[in-house]
C-alpha cells in the first residue's frame, strides 16, 4: 500500500522588530509572572526569624550575592542564551527536548511510527549524521538498540512534566499567599522560580522576544528589587516579627496599599500562567499516549495554544486549597515549590546535554562541561531542598509520584493495546478472497472504521463482514495518530492510500497531529478527509491515464 500526502512548501516568515518588541512586552506577564513576584517571599523564607539574631550584614550580603549569581547563571546564561536555542520548531519545554531526541535518535515510544513521518516539513532533521567513530554515533546507536535506555529517557521527560504539574499546584498557593501577606503589615530561602517557564512558553512567543524581555527588563528589575530589600534589611536588624522580614517592610508606608494591589494582581497573572502551562503539558502527555484522554476546550479561535481542561482545573483547585490549608505559611510552601522547580531544571540539564551531542552535533566535551557547570549549581540547590524534606519538600515528590504512576500505567496500557491489535490483525489475503463486494451488499456512501493500526486490517473488520448484511460502497480505515513534532501543516496532515485492488474501493487514511495541535472532529474535518481521498483518487487516475498514453505512443 502506497501512502501519499498533499504537497507542501516551506514558508519561512521573518519576524519584524515591531513584532518582536510586541511579543517581548506580552511575555512580561505570561512568561515571567511568577518569576517577577519572587522578591515577595525570598528574603522572608531565607531569614525567617533569624535575622534578629544577626549582628552584621554578612548574611544579608551573602544572600544577595547568592540571588545575583543564581539569576545571572541559571535564568540568564543557561536558559536565555543556551536552552532557548534548543527549540522544536519554535516550541519549548521538556517535551520539546524529548521530541528532538526522538527524531534524531529514533527513540520514539509511540508504536505507530512510519518512515513517511520523516518527510514532514516540521521534522527538520539534519541531513548529515555523526561519523560512526564519534561518541555521538555510539550514543545514538545505544539509545536505538536498548529499550531500557529508551524507557529511561521517557521516564526522565515524564518526571520533568510531573514536577511542572506539581509546581502548577504550589505556585498559585505561594504567590497569592505571599502577595496578600502585606495586609498583615499594612494593618498593624532562595527559590528563583520558573526559569523553566520561559522555555516552556516559547511556543507562544519567540526566542528574540523572550531574550529581550528578560535581558533588558526582568533581569535588571529583579536585581534592583533584591538590592533594595538587602539595603533596607542591612539597616534594620531588630525585626521581631517574621512577617516584617520581606518585601513590604522595605516599601514606604504611604505606598504599601497600592503596591499590595499590584502584587496581588501580579500573583494572579503569574499563577494563571503556570496553570495554563500545566494544561499544555497535560495535552502533550495525552497526545504522546502518556495520559488519559481528557476534554480539551480551545478558548481562542485565533491562538490554538490557548486551551482549558475542566477536569484538571478542578483537580488543581482542590490540591491548591489543600496545600494552603495544610501549610498556612510561605516558608513550607517555598520549600515544596523550590524542590519542584529545581528538579525540572535538573531534568532540563540532562536532556539538554543529549541535545548538544545528538542534535547539535557538538563535541561531547561541551556536553560534559554543560552538565558539570550547571548541574553542580542545581545539585547544590537540590540538596538544600531535600534537607527540608519533612518541612514541606515532600509535597512535590508525592504529587509527582501520583502523576507519574498514572502516566506510566496509561502508557503501558496503550502499548499493550496496540500490540494486541497488531497480533490479531486480519491478513490482506483474507480480504482479497472475499472479492470486490466483500461478500456483502455494498450501498452508497462512505463508511469509516477507526483503528490504531497504521498498516494491516483490524480484527474488528472481520466482525463487521460476518455480522452486517450490508456495508458502504467506499470503506475507509481511519487512523488518528500523534507524531513527535509540535505542529503538522494542514496540507501534510492526511496520509492516504488504498488497500487491495482499486475496484475494492478500500482506503486507509492516517491523520497526523503534532503534540501541540488541536484535534478536530467537526464537519470541517469530515470535509477535509473526503477531499484528501478525492485528491488521492484523482491523482492516481491521472497517473494511470498518463501511463496508458505513454504506452500507446511507444
Amino acid at each position: 500500500m502506497d501512502l501519499e500526502s498533499g504537497s507542501h512548501q516551506n514558508l519561512v516568515k521573518k519576524e519584524s522588530w515591531r513584532t518582536t518588541l510586541t511579543l517581548a512586552y506580552q511575555s512580561l506577564g505570561v512568561v515571567y509572572g511568577d518569576l517577577g513576584i519572587s522578591p515577595l517571599y525570598v528574603y522572608k523564607n531565607t531569614f525567617d526569624e533569624d535575622i534578629a539574631h544577626s549582628q552584621s550584614n554578612d548574611e544579608i550580603y551573602g544572600v544577595l550575592s547568592l540571588v545575583f549569581w543564581t539569576l545571572t547563571l541559571v535564568p540568564l546564561l543557561k536558559y536565555v542564551f543556551i536552552v532557548l536555542r534548543a527549540d522544536d520548531n519554535g516550541e519549548g519545554g521538556t517535551f520539546a527536548l524529548y521530541s528532538l531526541l526522538c527524531r534524531h535518535a529514533k527513540v520514539n515510544s509511540l508504536p505507530s511510527c512510519q518512515l513517511a513521518d520523516e518527510d514532514l516539513s516540521a521534522y527538520k532533521k539534519d541531513i548529515t549524521s555523526p561519523e560512526p567513530s564519534t561518541f555521538g554515533a555510539r550514543l545514538k546507536s545505544s539509545l536505538e538498540r536498548y529499550r531500557v535506555l529508551q524507557k529511561s529517557l521517557l521516564v526522565l521527560a515524564l518526571l520533568g512534566a510531573c514536577m511542572v504539574i506539581g509546581d502548577g499546584i504550589l505556585t498559585p498557593a505561594i504567590s497569592v499567599f505571599s502577595a496578600v501577606s502585606g495586609v498583615e503589615l499594612a494593618m498593624e530561602k532562595e527559590h528563583h522560580k520558573c526559569s523553566e517557564a520561559m522555555f516552556a512558553d516559547l511556543g507562544h512567543f519567540s526566542q528574540s522576544s523572550i531574550k529581550i524581555a528578560f535581558t533588558f527588563f526582568i533581569y535588571p528589575s529583579l536585581v534592583l528589587a533584591y538590592m533594595g530589600q538587602a539595603a533596607y534589611l542591612s539597616r534594620h536588624h531588630n525585626i521581631q516579627n517574621d512577617y516584617r522580614v520581606g518585601f513590604y517592610v522595605s516599601v514606604p508606608e504611604k505606598l504599601r496599599w497600592p503596591v499590595l494591589v499590584i502584587a496581588v494582581l501580579a500573583a494572579v497573572v503569574g499563577s494563571q500562567a503556570i496553570i495554563t502551562g500545566t494544561f499544555s503539558i497535560i495535552k502533550q502527555c495525552s497526545a504522546l499516549g502518556c495520559f488519559p484522554r481528557v476534554k480539551i476546550i480551545h478558548t481562542s479561535s485565533k491562538f490554538h495554544g490557548q486551551i482549558y481542561i475542566p477536569e484538571i482545573n478542578w483537580i488543581l483547585m482542590i490540591l491548591c486549597l489543600a496545600v494552603i490549608i495544610g501549610f498556612r505559611d510561605t516558608r513550607r510552601m517555598g520549600n515544596a515549590s523550590g524542590l519542584a522547580v529545581i528538579t525540572v531544571m535538573l531534568v532540563t540539564t540532562c536532556l539538554m546535554s543529549l541535545v548538544i551531542v545528538l542534535c547539535w552535533r557538538q563535541r561531547v566535551l561541551l556536553a560534559i562541561l554543560f552538565v558539570l557547570f550547571f548541574g553542580a549549581i542545581e545539585a547544590l540547590f537540590f540538596s538544600a531542598a531535600l534537607i527540608k524534606f519533612l518541612e514541606g519538600a515532600w509535597v512535590p515528590i508525592a504529587f509527582s509520584f501520583v502523576f507519574m504512576i498514572v502516566m506510566c500505567v496509561w502508557h503501558y496500557g496503550t502499548l499493550k493495546t496496540y500490540e494486541f491489535d497488531v497480533q490479531n490483525k486480519v491478513p490482506v489475503d483474507w480480504l482479497l478472497e472475499l472479492g470486490p463486494s466483500l461478500g456483502i451488499v455494498r450501498v452508497r456512501g462512505i463508511g469509516l472504521i477507526h483503528t490504531e493500526l497504521v498498516s494491516g486490517i483490524p480484527a474488528i473488520f472481520s466482525h463487521f463482514v460476518t455480522n452486517l448484511p450490508a456495508f458502504h460502497q467506499v470503506l475507509v480505515f481511519l487512523c488518528i495518530k500523534s507524531v513527535p513534532v509540535p505542529h503538522v501543516r494542514h496540507e501534510e496532515r492526511f496520509l492516504v492510500g488504498h488497500i487491495g485492488p482499486r475496484d475494492y474501493r478500500i482506503y486507509r487514511c492516517i491523520v497526523r497531529y503534532g503534540y501541540r495541535d488541536a484535534h478536530k472532529d467537526d464537519i470541517q474535518f469530515e470535509n477535509d478527509l473526503v477531499c484528501s481521498i478525492a485528491v488521492y483518487k484523482d491523482r492516481k487516475d491521472r497517473s494511470k491515464r498518463c501511463g496508458r498514453t505513454l504506452s500507446n505512443t511507444s
